[in-house]
């Protein structure tokens, strides 16, 4: 006997759901009475529901399976259908091209929240906070960039290109920043963190130590 491959076999409109799922709609066609091809197609649903791995995403939406049946069937078939029957124009409709946002970006390798947030630090009216926010903006830039690259950004550059990002509203003082290290990447600045709040297990160990002299100091002299 001659094996049947699929090369020489009718092509399968719907893979997901396997060939024998096609030959059976491919059966309820040719049924003449409508009637039992409602009934047979009504069974197909629920033998698919049980078996075509598909069909579990589907349980939310049973429209679905009566769209698949008729794409599977090249919307040629008569039945009751309980749903809005499916347009061909419709369901094979390209979809919408997508459009990408042409919004230049002057500095890459800090992305675009990064000069969102500078311009938001260039409505504050308080100098202070203008200064912490410049503050905080340039340890952002300098973690990302890090993030990335291998080599170390230079605090001055930092301090350059925030000033071109505000068009010269936020002006810091490169040697402030650097000599009290202004800069620096946030995930030091945590880890650097005391993991312990005061009162921890030192405090707890005086405490026994404590306790403990002063039961000593009740003893007897004699003993």
């Amino acid at each position: 006997m001659i094996g049947e491959y699929n090369t020489s076999r009718e092509g399968i409109i719907l893979k997901e759901y396997g060939r024998n799922v096609q030959k059976l709609v491919n059966y309820i066609r040719t049924v003449p009475d409508k009637e039992k091809r409602t009934e047979l197609a009504t069974t197909l649903i629920e033998l698919i529901k049980q078996l075509a791995p598909v069909a579990k995403e589907a349980q939310e939406n049973p429209q679905r399976m009566w769209d698949d049946l008729y794409i599977m069937a090249d919307f040629n078939l008569d039945v009751n259908n309980p749903f809005t029957t499916p347009d061909r124009t419709i369901l094979f409709k390209k979809p919408r091209k997508m459009e990408y946002p042409q919004n230049d970006v002057r500095f890459r390798h800090y992305g675009k929240n990064i000069e969102k947030l500078v311009k938001e630090a260039v409505k504050k009216e308080d100098p202070k906070e203008r200064e912490e926010a410049a503050i905080y903006i340039g340890k952002l830039m300098k973690t990302f960039f890090g993030a990335w690259n291998k080599e170390t950004l230079d605090d001055s550059v930092i301090v350059k290109d925030i000033a071109i990002l505000s068009q010269g509203k936020l002006v810091l003082s490169l040697d402030k920043v650097r000599e009290e290290n202004l800069f620096e990447k946030l995930y030091r600045e945590q880890r650097n963190k005391p993991s312990r709040p005061e009162g921890g297990r030192n405090d707890r160990n005086r405490g026994r130590s404590f306790k403990k002299n002063r039961h000593n100091s009740h003893r007897r002299r004699d003993q």
